[in-house]
């Protein structure tokens, strides 16, 4: 006599015990990236487009350095909030070794040395038009003059500490230059973490503030951050910076990109990151405060998502709050 149906796929998800030994993926704070924004003076300043998230002066930034040691998150990325006052037209404060970025960096090293640190290479915190680069008197980006403040710029963050200079100004050929520069330098283990399919996206505005550079933008960014359209062009980028000798690759931002984050996996078979970016995680906050979701439940399911597509790592400003889940 046949019994209908031979194979129940509700079986295996009968009991908790059975699900965790079934799980197709697995996610730990070790695949984490925490971002920091960083601020002159030594106080806390809560960004209120980001609910949960502060700047933080350095004493605070060496406490969430241990903060992160303590649960498990393995890297920190930075971000600075550059005073108004020290922004210029050619960005210059970028390349000051002891800028903002560049005591925040050693400050993390000192409160948490086995702590990663991740810098970012562009010149949009620093710039007083808001653009990535440098620009004409036209507006438009210049890509070589660009490309060669921010080897300059890498080479200072490489000499503060900085374990993995990752370029988000999204210039033609950076990759390689600053790869050259760290080899010739004596930086042969900084790591580079391209930011190669970074989408002009209408999900950033959030980290805009944070930074300070809400306000200062000059026309929009789609002359050099990527098309949303597009696909097949950011399988181009990520092989150029690969070819160019970066470690790994990110798509920026996250949820939205998934099907590129596969697609990236699949073709190059590289370590892929997500950034799962400000207005995204604005959303999900959102979405607390109306009662319209669970926080632990929306923040757990976007993060497997990242690392069921295919990343090998996530940068997320609920960093903290999901490792403190899977303790």
């Amino acid at each position: 006599m046949s019994h209908y149906p031979a194979l129940r796929m509700r079986r295996p998800r009968a009991a908790g015990w059975s699900r965790r030994l079934h799980a197709e993926t697995v996610l730990t704070p070790a695949d984490l990236i925490w971002p920091l924004f960083v601020t002159e003076g030594d106080g806390e300043e809560p960004i209120a487009t980001l609910p949960g998230v502060s700047r933080w002066g350095l004493n605070g930034i060496a406490d969430r350095a241990r903060e992160a040691q303590d649960l498990g998150i393995p890297c920190i990325a930075l971000f600075p909030n550059t005073p108004r006052e020290l922004r210029s037209d050619r960005g210059e404060e970028a390349l000051n070794p002891d800028n903002l970025m560049c005591r925040a960096i050693k400050a993390i090293k000192d409160a948490a040395p086995d702590i990663g640190v991740l810098t970012d290479v562009a010149l949009d915190p620093y710039t007083s038009h808001g653009h990535d680069g440098l620009i004409d008197d036209c507006g438009y980006v210049l890509n070589d003059e660009t490309a060669e403040l921010l080897v300059a710029q890498a080479l200072v963050q490489a000499g503060a500490g900085a374990d993995i200079v990752a370029p988000s100004d999204m210039m033609d050929g950076r990759v390689g230059r600053i790869r050259e520069a760290l080899e010739a330098e004596g930086h042969c283990n900084v790591q580079i973490m391209a930011y190669s399919a970074k989408y002009a996206s209408a999900f950033y505005g959030p980290f805009r503030d944070a930074v300070g550079s809400r306000g200062l933008l000059q026309g929009d960014k789609k002359t050099y951050q990527m098309d949303p359209a597009n696909a097949e062009e950011a399988l181009r980028e990520v092989a150029l910076d690969l070819e160019e000798g970066a470690d790994s690759v990110m798509v920026k931002p996250g949820l939205p990109y998934l099907d590129i984050i596969r697609r990236v996996k699949d073709a190059f078979e590289v370590p892929v990151f997500a950034y799962q970016v400000s207005g995204e995680y604005a959303m999900i906050e959102a979405a607390v405060a109306a009662g319209a979701g669970d926080r632990d439940a929306l923040v757990m399911e976007t993060l497997m998502a990242f690392k069921r597509a295919g990343c090998a790592g996530v940068l997320t400003y609920h960093a903290a709050h999901a490792a403190r889940l899977m303790a």
